[in-house]
């Protein structure tokens, strides 16, 4: 049977972030603050994007699906090598990479044509992914001993990117009179986040120890009972997410609303995910409130899937509210990846899985309520199906939020039950010899007493 643990302990002979210079605390700071921006500004700006980028480059429903699952197709690709690109790079060096692959793809799509369109998504989605995978590790090596809190920074600077640019970007694309150029100039913030992590990979650099970092593999985290919650939890959550932000723009288009009015419905949802996410990882930190906090979280989305299935184009401001509170999620999650392992490695490990894994099935969101609605003409199956989701992520989130001293009780009374069993068939055993032999649950199934023979009236 897996152990519940997430793998075997490694040694570590300092804390990490130990002894770092007040300078290289500070730009650490800085750095998180401008990846944060990014990791959501190329996504939700482009799918604001997406009804005009279809009507001007005049690709068919197909491609229409497509794109909004290309990010997380490349979430699970190129996340899955994130654990052997640190390995060979280093963490720093590895992220610096990832962020220069991001501005390349973003820019490159501001380029009006299909073709460069994909590409440039693929591109920049890439490296978004390693950044992606890379955060937690990131954050426990800078900030050891303030995971909550710099988490809790980097996904308010993330909502607040994807925030910003979903309201910005419509009016930014009118006013460079294309939306390929809207879209592509995205991707001069991404360099912006380039040049400003530059510092940290020259002092991570300069101050790199001899030998490669200590090797965990992934992927067999996923038969523990820690990354098997962990990925399922990162999932479903990232399956609605993406569902969400990929299409709740363009469903608010086809049912009436202006570009500009379902942009600014977009932006409402992800301010709204922005407070919520810091309520939602206050109430989790505080003791035995974690499942509250998953709670809120996990009704409050599958609430907001059913407006968006039952309520009128009119109410789309209540939708949205709901919507984004029910993104809050997020930030739970990776405090509970940047807390879960027990080194850097085993961080970048569990995240490396959980991200993979979870991107991977979560393509199923985007891709599938696109292929549906063009299939049905309507977005009363997608949304039904995504309810169900909905629903499940509660039961997910119930699991997921049990904390280690519940999961130790549980272990506990199972021990206790078996005990209790064993010392029943014993005492029966004892009474009624002629039942013949004894068998136990543990060990072979023979008990340790020896065999009964009734036939001798003897026991050896």
């Amino acid at each position: 049977m897996a152990s519940s643990t997430a793998v075997p302990a490694l040694s570590q002979t300092a804390p990490p972030g130990a002894g770092r210079p007040r300078g290289v605390i500070v730009a650490g700071v800085v750095a998180l603050v401008l990846i944060g921006l990014n990791l959501r500004a190329g996504i939700t700006g482009a799918a604001a994007l997406f009804h005009d980028l279809q009507t001007v480059l005049g690709y068919g429903p197909l491609i229409a699906a497509l794109i909004p699952s290309i990010p997380t197709l490349c979430f699970a690709v190129a996340g899955a090598a994130t654990s052997w690109l640190t390995r060979q790079l280093g963490l720093e060096k590895a992220i610096l990479l990832s962020l220069v692959m991001l501005a390349a793809g973003l820019l490159l799509r501001g380029v009006p044509s299909t073709g460069m369109l994909l590409a440039g998504t693929v591109a920049g989605m890439s490296g978004l992914a390693i950044c992606n995978v890379a955060m937690p590790s990131f954050i426990r090596v800078h900030f050891a001993d303030r995971t909550s809190l710099m988490t809790a920074v980097y996904t308010l600077t993330m909502t607040t990117g994807a925030t910003v640019t979903a309201v910005l970007i419509v009016p930014v694309a009118h006013a460079l009179g294309s939306p390929s150029a809207g879209v592509g100039s995205i991707g001069l913030l991404a360099l912006g986040a380039c040049l400003g992590f530059i510092p940290i990979a020259v002092h991570a650099h300069r101050n790199a120890s001899a030998g490669k970092a200590a090797r965990v593999s992934p992927w067999p985290l996923l038969r523990t009972r820690t990354g098997a919650l962990i990925t399922l939890g990162f999932t479903v959550q990232a399956l609605l997410a993406y569902a969400v932000l990929s299409w709740f723009p363009y469903m608010l288009a086809t049912m009436g609303l202006t570009a500009s009015d379902s942009g600014l419905m977009f932006g409402l949802m992800q301010l709204v995910s922005v407070p919520a996410g810091m309520v939602l990882v206050a109430i989790g930190s505080r003791p035995r409130m974690l499942r509250t906090a998953f709670y809120l979280a996990t009704v409050t989305m599958a609430l907001g899937v059913l407006a968006m299935l039952v309520l009128p184009a009119a109410l789309a401001p209540l939708t949205a509210v709901l919507l984004g509170f029910g993104l809050g999620i997020f930030p739970l999650v990776m405090v509970m990846i940047s807390r879960s392992g027990r080194t850097t490695a085993e961080t970048t490990a569990l995240s490396t899985v959980a991200q993979s894994a979870g991107y991977l099935l979560a393509t199923l969101g985007p891709f599938g309520m696109g292929l549906l609605h063009s299939a049905t003409n309507s977005w009363t199956l997608p949304l039904a199906l995504l309810l169900a989701v909905a629903v499940g992520q509660i039961a997910v989130g119930h699991l997921l939020s049990a904390g280690p001293k519940e999961l130790r009780a549980k272990e506990l009374r199972a021990k206790e039950l078996r005990a209790k069993e064993l010392r029943a068939k014993e005492l029966r055993a004892a009474a009624h010899p002629s039942e013949g032999t004894v068998h136990t649950s543990e060990g072979t199934g023979h008990s340790s007493e020896g065999t009964v023979h009734t036939s001798e009236g003897t026991r050896r």
